[in-house]
Formats: C-alpha cells, structure tokens, sequence
C-alpha cells in the first residue's frame, strides 16, 4: 500500500480520497498527455518578458512558462512532452486559448477582473503601473497634456480599455491609434503618427531600451492604473490551475523569482545586451513574499 501512495503521490495526482491514476486525468492535463505535446502561447515583442531573440522565444514570463512544462513533466511522468510554440497577439490570445489552440500564455496579459469571466488566471508574476513613452522633445509630461493629440496604444490590451476611457471621462479629444502589437505601436509613436504610446510600464522600458537612440525618448506620466500579469488557461480547471500555482509560488517564495527578475530586468539580455535597467518595485517585492491571484482593477 505505501508504494502505491508513493506512486501516486509522484504522478501529483493524489487526492484526499486517495484515489487518482493517470486515466483519470481531466481538462489541460489530459489534453497534454492525450497530444503528446504542450501548446505555449508567446509573443513576439514583449521585451524582457516573452520575445523572438533572433533563435528562441526567450524572456522572464517565458522561463516562468518553461519552468511550469517541467512540473508537467514530472507530473505526468515523462520526459518525452513536446513543446510547441504559437505566437499570439494582444487581440488574439484569448480566442486561441478556448478554442484550444493553446493550453498556456504566460506573456505579458493583465489578470483583470473582466477577462475572468472567460479565462482563468495564475498567481501574479509581476505588478506594474501604466504609464506612457514618448520623445523627450514632445513636450509632454502627463495625460493632460494628450487633449486633442493622436496617442497609440495596442490593440486589445486593458491598457487600451484604460485610455479610452480616459479620453471620455475627461473629454481629452485624443485620435487614438489600435496598433497590432508592442513594437508597431512604439514604432508609431517614433515616427510621428502618435505623440505617446500608452502602454505598461516594463513593456515601454524595454523598447525605450532596445532602441538605437534610447535617450531621445522618456517614460512620464502619473499612473493611469496599476495591474498585475499572469499566466492564462482555460477556466474550471483546477488540477491544473493548482500545479500553475505551485511553480510560481515556490519560484516567489524561494527567491528564484527575484534572481530571475534580475537576470531580465538589470543585466544584458539577449541579443544585443541592452539592460532594461527597471530594478524590482516593493510591490513587486511584497508580491514575491505573498503570492496570491488577486486583480488589481
């Protein structure tokens, strides 16, 4: 009986009742097995967290995501588990999770209180404030200062939701631009479509930190909200919901999560060896000491 227990106990399937085996393996989990492989969302563009270095995905929220396929492993018991990647968009990606196209997206998505009503949300792995970049030469240095002016931001992101409705609430009259994804919004803002690109925090400190002329530009603004990221599934999934939040808790608590902040965050990254340089917030310090899946909004 006791090799029995330590049995199930090695797959991560045993339950209260002591009674679990892998043919009982239900949602995410099973599909993974059933397919042979696990099917990663990932973005192109979002330097540090998840981006295309020239070779790879690679980034902060892309190890987090790599590191919960390793729990997979060890818990389905197998090693031969398949990674496939599908590059996903701020419009996109929740389409593609129900429709199955992915099982995971740990790139740079909000856990807001709305997008619950169709997915499900990990612990947070990092808690920023919106803000805007734009050229130092502009002129502007907060909000105000956006009335009657063209402002981009990326499609579908709570940021977008955000500006909007800053525009009507205080009848700012700003023209704002829907750009496809991080880097095509920057982009706009560069070449003079747009006068800010309004976006979080981190995201227009890494294209402000990759651009070949980084001092040209400035991160300004007061906060125009805070959010907190996480990883993304499918919803009414909580075998798989809870080996997620495993990972990211252990990595929190054991301070792995902070190393892993500061080899994307302080150091050279790849390709080029640019430094972000966005040291660890308290909030993102008294995150990593008490995990949880709270929204913020």
């Amino acid at each position: 009986m006791h090799s029995v227990l330590l049995a199930l106990a090695a797959c991560g399937l045993l339950t209260s009742a002591g009674r679990a085996c892998a043919d009982e393996l239900t949602g995410t989990l099973r599909k993974i097995r059933d397919d042979g492989v696990v099917v990663l969302g990932v973005r192109e563009a979002s330097i540090p967290f998840s981006y295309f270095d020239g070779k790879r995905t690679v980034g902060y929220s892309q190890t987090i995501a790599l590191q919960i396929v390793d729990e997979i492993r060890k818990t389905l018991g197998t090693s031969q588990l398949r990674v496939h990647e599908v590059t996903v968009t701020s419009s996109n990606r929740t389409p593609m999770l129900l429709n199955n196209q992915i099982d995971l997206e740990c790139g740079t998505t909000a856990h807001t209180v709305e997008r619950e009503n169709v997915a499900a949300f990990s612990d947070s792995f990092f808690q920023h404030a919106v803000r805007m970049v734009t050229r130092k030469s502009s002129g502007i240095t907060d909000f105000p200062d956006l009335a009657g002016k063209p402002v981009v931001t990326t499609a579908g992101t709570s940021d977008e939701r955000l500006l909007r409705s800053l525009n009507t609430d205080k009848q700012l009259n700003m023209r704002i631009i829907s750009a496809r994804d991080h880097q095509e919004a920057f982009n706009a803002m560069k070449e003079g479509h747009a006068v800010a690109f309004v976006m979080d925090e981190p995201i227009v400190y890494g294209l402000k930190a990759t651009d070949p002329h980084p001092d040209d530009f400035i991160v300004t603004g007061a906060p125009l909200g805070y959010e907190v990221y996480a990883c993304m599934f499918r919803k009414g999934d909580e075998p798989f919901r809870a080996l997620v939040n495993r990972v990211i808790a252990h990595s929190q608590t054991s301070g792995d999560a902070e190393r892993l902040y500061r080899r994307w965050f302080t150091q050279p990254i790849p390709p080029h060896g640019i430094n972000v340089n966005f040291p660890l917030s308290e909030q993102n310090r008294a995150l990593f000491a008490h995990p949880n899946d709270h929204a913020l909004d």
